[in-house]
């Protein structure tokens, strides 16, 4: 059982789930809650298959490119990785923080308030970078419409999102390629639609990213 609603943090989404499924590469990062622990999901630049635990799995997905400045920690620090929120604040900090959060009737609304306190605004050059991006702009011609050269994208990219833009494109391709085919346009139209070479291309980027064959993650999905 997985629920989402939009967070009052710009942006961002709070989620409760049961911490099945698999976790597909979107391009952000999560502040996490289960059994009174806190933890951080890095940027994913392939799917997560989390392993079975118990409980009840909260959590506030922040918008792409916000979380390290909530954190203070750079997004390619963690890529492809769940860490304790412990291993980024101080101790005691993060002690506090975990009792606050015990304490309330709804975790999810806990996890925004802490987000709200402390997170800063999103740079306006990551917002447009990915509004461009996920609009199906090409990177290069992003960056030109942005002013900023490629070796300075790149490393804001990954200060921001954990990897290049290149990647972050990719990533954001797949999720709109998987809205149009689960909304039932057919595979050859959605490769068009989202500017890939062709249906094969669309299928070996669904593999590579999200692990198994497009159809079985729609009938899983």
């Amino acid at each position: 059982m997985y629920t989402e609603r939009p967070s009052r943090l710009p942006g961002a989404a709070l989620w409760t789930g049961d911490g099945s499924g698999r976790v597909l590469p979107d391009g952000c990062m999560d502040l996490l809650w289960h059994e009174e622990r806190l933890l951080v999901a890095g940027p994913d630049t392939r799917a997560h298959v989390p392993a079975s635990t118990p409980g009840t799995w909260t959590g506030l997905r922040f918008a792409p490119g916000s979380a390290p400045a909530f954190l203070g920690v750079p997004a390619h620090e963690l890529r492809d990785r769940r860490v304790q929120l412990a291993d980024l604040w101080p101790l005691p900090e993060v002690r506090r923080l975990r009792g606050r959060i015990a304490r309330a009737a709804d975790p999810a609304t806990a996890l925004e308030d802490l987000a709200l306190e402390r997170a800063a605004p999103t740079d306006p050059v990551l917002r447009a970078l990915v509004a461009a991006l996920d609009a199906g702009r090409p990177v290069a011609v992003t960056a030109d419409e942005i002013g900023l050269g490629a070796r300075q994208l790149h490393r804001r990219s990954l200060v921001a999102f954990g990897y290049g833009p290149k990647t972050l494109a990719r990533i954001l391709r797949l999720r709109r390629a998987l809205a149009l085919a689960g909304a039932g346009v057919p595979f050859a139209a959605t490769a068009a639609r989202c500017g890939f070479a062709d249906q094969a291309h669309l299928a070996r980027d669904v593999r590579e990213l999200a692990g198994v064959p497009l159809g079985r993650l729609l009938a899983v999905g």
